[in-house]
């Protein structure tokens, strides 16, 4: 018997006809409570989701790089429920609204993806608060660690490490001298 590998499910949009959309950094790609009409996924680049308070400042719920699916509770809903701005230049992949959810509908090897998908997410989502809920920068530092094997970011991504963990780039820097 032949083990067959599952297919992700961004392996499965990616079978769908799709565009790219270039945003500059800055750039809005969608509105909060703007109707559903495509869904995103990073190719280059990082775009955040934002919740606005009523102050104007706007809480990240998502920090979507290279590979990640953007708003995926988008795919239920009729509109979204916050804004999604590039903050830095990206290339976007562009799926149609209705072609998705088609496929969802119809594809159960899909439907399955798209639940382990959101699996994944939660679980990456429940890690990040737990680090977060951590009062030392060595505590979170060692929490991240131990999720990724112990292995550090590259020199050049280490300012994506500490956005990860809600510490300043400067206060991880220190961290890790320290631990040398």
């Amino acid at each position: 018997m032949i083990a067959i590998m599952p297919t992700s499910f961004f392996d499965h949009l990616l079978r769908l006809n799709h565009n790219h959309r270039q945003v500059s950094a800055g750039a809005l790609v969608f509105e909060r409570d703007d109707p559903v009409t495509h869904y995103y996924a990073v190719q280059s680049g990082e775009v955040h989701l934002l919740r606005r308070q009523a102050d104007g400042t706007g809480v990240i719920l998502q920090r979507a790089n290279q590979g990640a699916i953007l708003a995926e509770a988008s795919f239920s809903t009729d509109a979204y429920h916050c804004s999604a701005v590039a903050v830095e230049d990206s290339t976007l992949i562009v799926f149609n609204h209705q072609t998705v959810r088609d496929m969802l509908a119809n594809d159960p090897s899909a439907s399955h993806a798209f639940a382990t998908h959101l699996g994944r997410e939660v679980q990456n989502a429940r890690r990040r608060a737990e680090i977060i809920s951590l009062r030392r920068v060595a505590d979170r530092v060692d929490a991240w660690l131990v999720w990724n094997n112990d292995i550090l970011p590259p020199k050049g991504s280490w300012h994506r490490m500490a956005n990860e963990i809600a510490i300043s780039p400067e206060a991880l820097y220190r961290e890790l001298a320290r631990r040398r």
